[in-house]
């Protein structure tokens, strides 16, 4: 039987190197990567009727082309059917490109549309001239788009696909059916073979919108798998934690209760409820896994600092990691305040700290100190825990598991595991945790801390700024306090802290009388804290910042919020930046200063902004909009990166999962290896599986 890959026509050394790049060591792994969207090219458009983010087959005749001198050589060719222009852009091409391209031709195009300068314009589509009537006639079937890696084209895709759907239908693949006979009658779904062959090569007159919104009943049968297989990795790697021995921390010490007694507040009753799960879980012989939820604002730290002091108080150390510099310095700060007074000094440890100073953190934290605050430099080779009893992970969506289990591996407590605490301000929707936390317990803090008002939220245009900068200006002179984020589609931090600079400049020329503060990523730490204590004191009246101020900045005479490109952001940053104001008891606001023209999905964004300041309503839009990698942050890592399945739109299937992930994993494990390799294959790893 040919189940080689090197069986296949086309296939040698260099190819074979890159299928495997993708996981793809066999036939079979061919028939399980799956075109991830379809190009429907069955139907012609008018160029009259496009918009912005349509991707479509247009047909028009070459009015203009020219190659435009700029920073970088461009073909522009310029196309009409009658009912309107549409310019295509060619950034990589070869001089005698222009020459197809002469007045009079008629060109057929698909791509994607978009907004320009001159109207509407497609980058790089694909393209063929009609030079007679053989030409003319459209595909009657929609055309498979996979997800690949460079050098290897789509025209070499359908090849490798069409020959191992022949070795399918001969019978020279064998494909076992790992669904539970039940199941697959209770859904009726149709046989595995049947499925993939559907996806792979849709026939004639399939249902067009089906396929292409994933709702098929081929598709969901596939993503139904999909699913089991991500739950049942997930709920493996806990069951594997949850039969490792972890110290039983049963003593409740005074330092719990004087801590309390100390705090210029009284706990909500959802922190306390939330305690009291955590001591629970603290109190039993298997590492606690708990994930604590809470919107912005709802004090999981105190939570935090509460379950350290358990730990603390019956002789183990605790270790809490953020993912940034920023956010970890603000829980030292925290820590401190509350801490030091009692005589806990935490031992701080980030990637800036070297030299000496490295050396007597790591000292101290070989010789038990009881409380270690840092970054992702808490997992790095050279640190030891004498006692590590609680690893406290903060944002955990910004770690892959296998981070946060690695910050585990450094207790060195006699065959003992640490407990795990991780937090997290972004809500992740039930569906997302029902999948990518199978197995972890969930607290929720859905409560905010008496006196707590709504933020008001308007979305304003570009076109009005000198009114948005008056209403600063007001917010100021009344002595209120404002934050002004600057945001850039460049990742470079050079490029952010420029920006930023220039726009502080000139607000500090438009408001006189008002001071101006500036902090961005470029500055050392000392520095940025200098202002923010400046700003945290009431010296200054409005701080211009880049994203890092989005988590971890807490001053509640700070009531205005102007977040500029707005229309830049996704809804979960958009709604952590909001939640740094209306932390005090006045009435808050935040202004999404936006630069027309937008598309639909940056409207969608701003309006889901401006009805609802509920995390979990946002996180589900969020969901819904970017998919699960982007809302957990690990689009690089591997996981969660579905092929078939949909979290949104897969929600009816979701509900069956976790009682069939159940039983395969008590009834036939072996039937759950296989599903693993299967739909995770290579980026399994990240869960030891």
């Amino acid at each position: 039987m040919a189940s080689e890959l090197r069986d296949l026509r086309g296939v040698g050394p260099s190819l074979e190197s890159s299928l495997n790049q993708l996981g793809i060591h066999c036939c079979k792994d061919l028939l399980f990567h799956l075109p991830f969207r379809y190009e429907d090219r069955t139907r012609l458009h008018a160029i009259g009727a496009l918009y912005p983010g349509a991707r479509v087959l247009v047909e028009g005749e070459v009015e203009h082309s020219a190659i435009v001198r700029g920073r970088r050589a461009t073909l522009v060719v310029v196309i009409s059917d009658g009912t309107g222009r549409l310019t295509l852009r060619f950034f990589h091409f070869r001089a005698a490109q222009k020459k197809q391209f002469s007045r009079g031709t008629r060109v057929r195009c698909y791509g994607e549309v978009r907004g320009g300068y001159q109207g509407l314009d497609m980058v790089h589509p694909s393209y063929k001239r009609i030079l007679n009537a053989a030409d003319e006639a459209v595909s009657d079937r929609l055309t498979p788009v996979y997800p690949s890696v460079e050098g290897l084209g789509q025209a070499s895709w359908i090849k490798l696909t069409d020959q191992a759907l022949a070795l399918l239908n001969r019978h020279e693949l064998e494909l076992e059916e790992l669904l539970p006979e039940d199941l697959r009658g209770n859904l009726k779904i149709p046989p595995l073979a049947d499925a993939l062959a559907y996806i792979h090569r849709p026939p004639v007159g399939a249902d067009v919108s089906a396929l292409v919104e994933r709702r098929h009943p081929a598709q969901q049968r596939l993503a139904m798998e999909e699913l089991l297989a991500h739950n049942l990795s997930v709920q493996q790697l806990h069951r594997r934690q949850r039969r490792l021995r972890a110290p039983a921390l049963t003593r409740p010490s005074s330092t719990e209760k004087r801590f309390l007694s100390q705090l210029p507040f009284t706990l909500t009753g959802a922190q306390q409820r939330v305690v009291a799960e955590i001591q629970e879980d603290l109190s039993r012989g298997h590492p606690m896994q708990r994930l604590v939820q809470g919107d912005v604002g709802s004090g999981k730290t105190v939570v935090a600092a509460m379950a350290a002091l358990r730990a603390m108080g019956n002789g183990f150390q605790v270790a809490v990691m953020a993912p940034t510099e920023l956010l970890a310095e603000q829980h030292l700060r925290s820590f401190r305040e509350w801490l030091e007074p009692m005589g806990i000094h935490p031992v701080w440890l980030s990637s800036k700290v070297t030299g000496k100073a490295r050396q007597t953190a790591l000292q101290a934290i070989e010789e038990n100190a009881p409380l270690v605050i840092g970054t992702h430099a808490l997992m790095q080779e050279g640190v030891h825990f004498s006692k590590l009893g609680l690893a406290v992970v903060d944002e955990q969506h910004r770690f892959g598991v296998h981070q946060r289990l690695a910050l585990l591996d450094k207790a060195d407590t006699e065959s003992l595991h640490a407990h795990q605490l991780i937090m997290t301000a972004t809500p992740i929707p039930r569906t997302l945790a029902m999948t990518a936390y199978a197995g972890l317990e969930t607290s929720v803090i859905d409560e905010l801390p008496p006196g707590r008002k709504p933020v008001t939220t308007a979305a304003v245009s570009n076109e009005r700024r000198n009114e948005v900068v008056s209403r600063v200006a007001a917010a100021c002179l009344e002595g209120k306090q404002a934050y002004w984020v600057c945001t850039l589609i460049e990742e470079s931090d050079a490029v952010q802290a420029q920006a930023a600079e220039e726009v502080a400049r000139e607000l500090q020329s438009d408001l006189s009388g008002v001071e101006v503060g500036l902090v961005h990523g470029r500055m050392k730490p000392a520095e940025k804290q200098h202002i923010m204590d400046r700003f945290k004191n009431g010296e200054i009246q409005l701080l211009v910042a880049t994203t890092v101020i989005e988590v971890g900045v807490d001053v509640p005479n700070a009531s205005l919020m102007i977040i500029e490109n707005a229309e830049r952001l996704g809804l979960a940053q958009l709604h952590q930046l909001r939640g740094r104001v209306g932390r005090g008891d006045q009435q808050a606001s935040c202004v999404l200063l936006y630069s027309p023209p937008i598309g639909p999905l940056a409207r969608e964004r701003l309006n889901i902004m401006r009805q609802t300041s509920d995390g979990f309503r946002i996180a589900e839009k969020d969901l819904e909009l970017r998919g699960p990698g982007e809302v957990l942050g690990t689009r690089q890592t591997g996981m969660l990166q579905f092929r078939v399945a949909d979290l949104a739109r897969d929600q009816q299937l979701l509900e069956s999962i976790p009682g069939v992930a159940q039983r395969l994993l008590d009834e036939n494990p072996g039937l759950v290896q296989k599903l693993i390799r299967r739909w995770i294959g290579d980026a399994a790893r990240f869960a030891g599986v």
